[in-house]
């Protein structure tokens, strides 16, 4: 756990500030040794046992994540092998805070194709190594934490839409014109070499953030798109049980409710212990609500991201 103090003796920072801006009090950073593949196997192993499943009966892994282990292969290839699943198709996909939305729309597209009968989704970050902990970096590095999340999703027959477990529908976007908003310079394929000393004495290797901006689409995008996956399956916000949204600013959270007009008890909110954990947010939330006594089977559930691309997008599940 690391908490607005530790950062205060890092940085010329303080807890009241973090808290005003941004809603953290604490967040959790990995040990030097654990990479993100580690993270992504306890998670997997918990929604395996959750499930009740056999790992054997895993057809495929779909693993979203900003922070994988190495460029490539990507970070799905490493779970699999330490979940010990040769053959299956494993894939990363890299949309960052939308990330999990996009993972768990492809799972379900490819069970509904019939190319998968259960799917393993994940979502994890390990964030803390690549940010600059100095006060240069300041604005960026108090809003991420490290963590992860899965779940298993399996083919099923709906019988009963009102009632069964499932996933109803997913919504994708994405604005490329506002990549440079946010996002990690270096290193990259861009440059005439992917990494060199001038990338690091440019700060280049760190995130930079356009924080207006971000938080102007943000608040904007997010309710859009839940009105979006609503309007287009004939349900409204009061026949929802429970919201979950991307985590990474409280002002961002408190000002999509609002403009949803939910109340503040259909709303699950993680980032005063966790702070932004980008793909691994959402799947952090459902378990925290399901622990917490507010998600239960049956439920109507709408979860809605935003994040660097600028991507976002909503999924509505009967849990």
């Amino acid at each position: 756990m690391v908490t607005n103090d530790d950062l205060a003796e890092l940085m010329d920072t303080s807890h009241d500030w973090i808290v005003q801006r941004t809603g953290i009090h604490e967040r959790r950073w990995v040990d030097p040794e654990t990479s993100t593949s580690d993270l992504g196997l306890e998670a997997a192993n918990a929604a395996i046992a959750d499930a009740g499943i056999d790992p054997s009966e895993i057809d495929m892994i779909v693993f979203a994540t900003l922070s994988p282990d190495h460029e490539f292969p990507g970070a799905a290839c490493f779970l699999q092998a330490k979940l010990d699943l040769p053959g299956i198709p494993a894939m990363d996909v890299r949309q960052q805070c939308t990330g999990f939305v996009y993972a768990l729309s492809t799972a379900d597209a490819m069970i509904r194709a019939g190319n998968a009968d259960t799917v393993l989704v994940v979502g994890a970050e390990v964030h803390s190594k690549g940010l600059d902990q100095t006060t240069a970096g300041r604005d960026v590095t108090v809003l991420f934490g490290d963590g992860a999340g899965a779940l298993v999703v399996q083919s099923t027959e709906v019988g009963d839409a009102r009632h069964d477990a499932h996933v109803w529908d997913t919504r994708l976007h994405a604005d490329g014109s506002f990549a440079e908003a946010l996002w990690l310079p270096a290193p990259g394929m861009a440059y005439e070499r992917f990494i060199s000393e001038e990338h690091f004495e440019e700060g280049l290797n760190y995130p930079q953030m356009d924080g207006r901006t971000v938080f102007v689409n943000a608040v904007k995008r997010m309710p859009e798109t839940v009105e979006e996956i609503l309007s287009e399956n004939g349900v409204t916000t009061d026949d929802i049980d429970l919201f979950v949204f991307h985590q990474a600013n409280m002002r961002i959270i408190e000002s999509v409710a609002h403009r949803l007009g939910i109340p503040e008890e259909k709303v699950v909110n993680t980032i005063d212990h966790t702070a932004n954990t980008t793909a691994a947010t959402l799947p952090i939330c459902l378990d925290e609500a399901r622990d917490r006594g507010k998600l239960e089977p049956g439920m109507l559930v709408v979860g809605a991201a935003f994040g660097s691309g600028f991507t976002w997008g909503s999924m509505l599940l009967r849990w």
